[in-house]
């Protein structure tokens, strides 16, 4: 009776094996390294220098700890620019939200040409950001501005776009609602396109209407992608630069910080007044507040959003 042999492997089938083991991590690897690159080394070095009275020219800094977060949070300056973030990432997520998911379930209707009215949403994120902020700074300009000409055509009073902060924030969240509302609407048509036509035409013929499946059916559906869509609100909102910063001529967010958001108030210290590591710990405390608010979304939206499974 013979014994068979151990059949031996080469280093031909051991480097195919390894091929197969780790090229999806050399696959992968070139974004890695890219994003510690320009990603992680940004933020630690940021947050070190944030803890240090920085001096960008000479590259040295002397270490003072919490005393620089203590002061940016002792700057009433800090505070009214909070408020006027907020404001404006109100005015602008939640109506651009509403309406995404609005213009989504037309588009998903069986319209004709459709491809021209779904690329006809996304013409003004392809315009450039300081673009927008360039027109709509004319549009609602305090003197000769389309809106405030159209208001005295028909009797009413101008409106201070530029004095009044409340008017001020309209205006801008104006200009990000026109530039992000057909991206977002985009985002949830892919995803309404994705639900099963099987879900309609069962609750069709059990007599809904379409009122009743689109909430029933559409909106729980959407739980995942609302999230996501919240989430990256959240973030651009609370991060908006470009607008506040080409609503005016002078780019310092108004005369009386009308309209002063976070980011903008963060490039006046580090390029106005030099100061980065004061900015560096502005910085870190927009990331705070960015990731609180976040986390907050994203529970409220789980909250109000079911899924087909919470459905009784």
């Amino acid at each position: 009776m013979t014994t068979a042999t151990p059949r031996r492997f080469g280093f031909g089938a051991r480097l195919s094996r390894w091929d197969l083991k780790f090229s999806p991590y050399l696959y992968i690897s070139p974004f890695f390294l890219l994003f510690l690159v320009v990603g992680l080394f940004p933020i630690a070095y940021t947050a070190i220098i944030s803890f240090m009275d920085w001096d960008q020219v000479r590259g040295t800094g002397t270490w003072i700890g919490f005393d620089q977060y203590a002061y940016v949070l002792g700057q009433p300056k800090f505070w009214i620019a909070l408020r006027n973030t907020f404001s404006i990432f109100l005015l602008s997520s939640v109506p651009q939200m509403v309406f995404a998911v609005f213009l989504a379930a037309l588009l998903d209707q069986n319209l004709r040409a459709k491809t021209f009215w779904r690329m006809g949403v996304l013409l003004p994120y392809v315009v450039a950001p300081v673009a927008v902020a360039l027109i709509f700074s004319n549009l609602f300009g305090d003197r000769y501005g389309l809106v405030n000409t159209a208001l005295q055509g028909i009797g009413l009073e101008p409106i201070p776009w530029h004095t009044d902060a409340f008017a001020s924030h309209i205006a801008i969240a104006t200009m990000v609602n026109f530039r992000w509302t057909g991206y977002n609407t985009l985002i949830l048509l892919a995803a309404m396109q994705a639900i099963p036509r099987d879900y309609y035409e069962a609750a069709t013929v059990d007599g809904a209407g379409r009122f009743r499946q689109f909430f029933a059916i559409t909106l729980p559906s959407l739980r995942p992608t609302l999230i996501f869509v919240v989430i990256t609100s959240t973030i651009g909102g609370l991060q908006i630069f470009d607008e506040p910063r080409m609503y005016d001529q002078y780019g310092t967010g108004g005369s009386n910080s009308q309209w002063l958001t976070i980011s903008l108030y963060l490039y006046n210290i580090g390029w106005g007044e030099w100061n980065f590591g004061r900015a560096a710990a502005l910085a870190w405390l927009l990331f705070l507040i960015v990731l609180i608010i976040g986390a907050i979304n994203m529970l409220i939206t789980r909250a109000l959003v079911r899924t087909d499974g919470d459905q009784r």
